[in-house]
């Protein structure tokens, strides 16, 4: 059908020609055009007959250019260049399109980073921005949020990440020396308290009388920062609650360990919103997350 609007004969038929022209013959065309030969023929008279000038001369051999036809090649290449240009840059603009996600402290360092560094291995194209804060932020204002809380209070696209474990950790060295064998050890041991704005932390207080223990909790270091909190333990400053699954790195290097068998699980839920209009990547991401947040152990 030709463009009326820009006085142009049949796009597909231009097509035909550009593709004859710059392979010198119409069966190659038909090739990369997945049609006939007969079909880019039949295209390229029909242009012939529009125009009302020969573009080719047609040879036992072969085809070759008329100065007419040379003419019209130079300008369809030039104008499907510029179209070619830019819709790669359109593309390039469409995959450099930026992700803000944001988390705590505590989920961005012994989770979200970690994550993310196998992210880019598989999606380098992705450009992600992570911002970190404790404190409470408008939810609009980031394409995901990584959030330890109650998601059934939530709105908009949420969906679960994983639940995971409270549990008693301290350094080894700490553990040694102090023998914790019950709840009850814990009056006479150091214990570090988280204070954060974040009001769904699990406390000691909770921790113990989730399994029937009531009595005395020893002192320790007062901080408001859960990072904070983990490095003291890891330094032999106390015993510190920890989330099984995000510690588990820790543990496995060695440089902190279960104290106690108990193991509560978290009252609150990791999950992670996706913001109203987010763009194609921050959805791309959200599905890596939880499909990496199922295969955890």
């Amino acid at each position: 059908m030709a463009n009326k609007h820009y006085g142009l004969p049949s796009l597909s038929a231009l097509a035909s020609f550009e593709a004859a022209a710059r392979h010198v013959g119409f069966k190659a065309a038909a090739t990369e055009l997945n049609v006939t030969p007969a079909a880019v023929s039949h295209q390229i008279k029909s242009l012939e007959q529009e125009l009302g000038q020969t573009l080719f001369h047609r040879h036992q051999r072969g085809v070759e250019l008329t100065d007419t036809g040379k003419t019209l090649f130079l300008a369809v290449q030039r104008g499907l260049g510029e179209m070619s240009e830019a819709v790669q840059h359109i593309r390039e603009s469409a995959a450099l399109k930026g992700v803000t996600i944001r988390a705590t402290t505590a989920v961005s360092s012994l989770w979200l980073t970690p994550a993310l560094a196998k992210f880019w291995r598989a999606h380098g194209h992705v450009v992600v921005t992570q911002q970190v804060t404790d404190a409470p932020q408008p939810a609009d204002d980031c394409d995901l949020i990584v959030r330890y809380a109650n998601m059934s209070r939530d709105s908009g696209a949420c969906q679960s990440l994983f639940k995971d474990h409270i549990i008693a950790l301290a350094s080894p060295n700490f553990a040694a020396q102090h023998g914790i064998k019950d709840l009850s050890d814990l009056a006479n041991v150091p214990l570090i308290q988280l204070h954060a704005e974040d009001q769904t932390w699990t406390t000691w207080p909770q921790w113990t009388q989730a399994f029937g223990y009531n009595g005395a909790l020893g002192e320790g270091l007062h901080v408001n920062n859960y990072t904070i909190a983990l490095q003291a333990a890891q330094d032999d400053m106390g015993v510190v609650l920890g989330w099984e699954l995000l510690t588990r790195p820790l543990i496995e290097r060695g440089v902190l360990m279960q104290v106690l068998h108990h193991r509560l699980e978290t009252p609150q839920d990791f999950y992670v919103k996706l913001r109203r209009n987010a763009p194609a990547n921050a959805k791309l991401l959200r599905d890596w997350l939880l499909q990496r947040a199922r295969k955890a152990p």
